[in-house]
């Protein structure tokens, strides 16, 4: 996506970063630590593209988890955008992390926690560590003025949602703060059926960049379910963004771009592996603890080539 992203036409980025929906980098009155790197980048109108850090803080072992997060960064300066990593250390906010920064959160120096919208008061006030969530990530974006967020995949509906109301906070936030999501689709350990109609309540704009009409499945490049929306060139994806903020929407758009071809194969395997792993979470954890219970699972289930085969899907994003 970042290869595709850099076709982007440069004027129709700059229209989008000036527009008032997105140049209100207030770093002084929401306390937010804004490195030089990407406060310049936003001043001069250059692309500027928002991480999220729990695949730092709790999606990989260390130091696997460094190397990725340092290696994404390097792709996204050689695509020439200036990447921002998003996470609070001891209880400050930051956008654009040093690689000691990124080291002190890779290696759990400190006890790190995942930081959603919620999270905030609590984690700022007690001086805790932690991994921004989707939600939290496009929270901070937002208030900054980065209208591009890349990651692997939201958080959507759980399964079997109509006993537990077990719905992620990353959906709310697409329905009200106006940030571009650009992602492989909703984790596969969720309910995307249901994800779509609830992004759809929440008047989220849904759309799959890329040949095929078919939402993507995380791991596989088509789910059994169309997109409310397709779109085959980047130019398009700017176009819709400048729109939203001429209307003055004040919800994202989530663009869902396929894995690589070359990579469905070992995508379906560990997605056998994750059905697995689902029906024994369903027996044993509740609530944030599924995510990081359901990964380990399948990193045994694999014999550790779930994380393995993950690396080069993560850098293609």
């Amino acid at each position: 996506m970042l290869q595709q992203l850099n076709a982007i036409s440069k004027g129709l980025l700059s229209t989008v970063l000036r527009s008032t929906a997105y140049r209100r980098i207030h770093h002084e009155s929401c306390g937010i630590t804004i490195s030089m790197e990407v406060k310049e980048a936003l001043s001069s109108c250059q692309p500027v593209v928002a991480l999220e850090s729990t695949i730092i803080t709790h999606g990989m072992p260390y130091p696997q988890n460094f190397e990725t997060a340092v290696k994404v960064e390097d792709i996204i300066r050689k695509e020439g955008a200036v990447p921002a990593t998003i996470a609070v250390i001891k209880g400050q906010i930051y956008a654009g992390l040093t690689c000691e920064q990124l080291h002190f959160l890779a290696s759990k120096k400190d006890q790190c926690v995942k930081i959603s919208r919620r999270d905030f008061p609590y984690v700022l006030a007690k001086g805790i560590s932690g991994g921004t969530t989707v939600s939290g990530t496009m929270m901070v974006a937002q208030k900054i003025g980065i209208p591009i967020f890349v990651t692997g995949g939201i958080g959507g509906v759980h399964r079997g949602v109509e006993c537990t109301l077990d719905i992620s906070a990353d959906l709310t936030e697409l329905g009200r703060t106006p940030v571009t999501v650009v992602s492989a689709g909703v984790k596969s350990i969720l309910d995307v059926c249901k994800t779509l109609e609830y992004l759809e309540t929440q008047g989220v704009c849904v759309t799959v960049l890329g040949p095929d009409p078919r939402f993507p499945d995380f791991f596989t490049r088509e789910s059994s379910y169309s997109a409310p929306c397709h779109i085959e060139s980047p130019v398009v994806a700017a176009l819709m963004m400048k729109k939203r903020a001429e209307l003055k929407i004040n919800s994202g758009i989530l663009i869902a771009v396929p894995i690589p071809q070359e990579h469905e194969a070992e995508g379906k395997q560990i997605k056998d592996a994750i059905e697995e792993a689902v029906k024994e979470a369903e027996l044993a954890v509740s609530g944030r603890d599924v995510t990081p219970y359901i990964l380990q699972r399948v990193h045994e289930i694999t014999g550790g080539q779930s994380l393995k085969l993950c690396f080069p899907w993560i850098l293609s994003y």
